[in-house]
């Protein structure tokens, strides 16, 4: 009967196709490790320090959120970089957060920073292009907002 149920809720889920799903298989490699697919079929290995029981040997979890987030926002303001055809030497972000001391311990705060270099930067555009990814295209960034009081800055280094 719970076979039949879970059967009929994909089902229902698919029915109205407004959602896509993904899947990650993580593997246990033994002592504190993991290793875990994508679906663009790279895999990453997650482990903990050695004062954590691990060998340090890979990714951290929380590290890996943090990641993530610069990754989704840093490739919508690449793909809009493109797009507006900017100049821009050089583009990166930095993720400061702070960890919650009681358990489970998370992000309560973000500092979210993006640092753009180059001779001819067009800083309204640039800081259009942030402010796009952060308020509207960013998935990672509307999770975060869920669990984390976010701060937004732009610096620009025109050399």
């Amino acid at each position: 009967m719970v076979r039949e149920l879970c059967v009929f809720l994909a089902y229902k889920s698919n029915e109205k196709n407004t959602s896509m799903t993904n899947q990650i298989t993580t593997k246990w490699l033994g002592n504190m490790a993991f290793e875990s697919n994508n679906p663009s079929g790279n895999n990453l290995v997650i482990d903990v320090a050695p004062e954590n029981g691990g060998e340090g040997m890979g990714y951290r979890p929380k590290a890996l959120m943090l990641t993530a987030l610069a990754g989704c926002s840093g490739l919508d303001v690449a793909s809009l970089i493109k797009k507006m055809k900017l100049e821009v030497e050089e583009f990166k972000i930095e993720t400061i957060a702070n960890l919650t001391e009681e358990d489970p311990k998370y992000y309560d705060k973000v500092s979210i920073e993006y640092h753009f270099k180059g001779i001819n930067l067009n800083e309204k555009k640039l800081q259009r292009a942030v402010d796009l990814s952060v308020e509207k295209y960013c998935g990672v960034m509307e999770m975060f907002r869920h669990f984390s009081k976010l701060e937004i800055k732009t610096y620009f280094n025109k050399e």
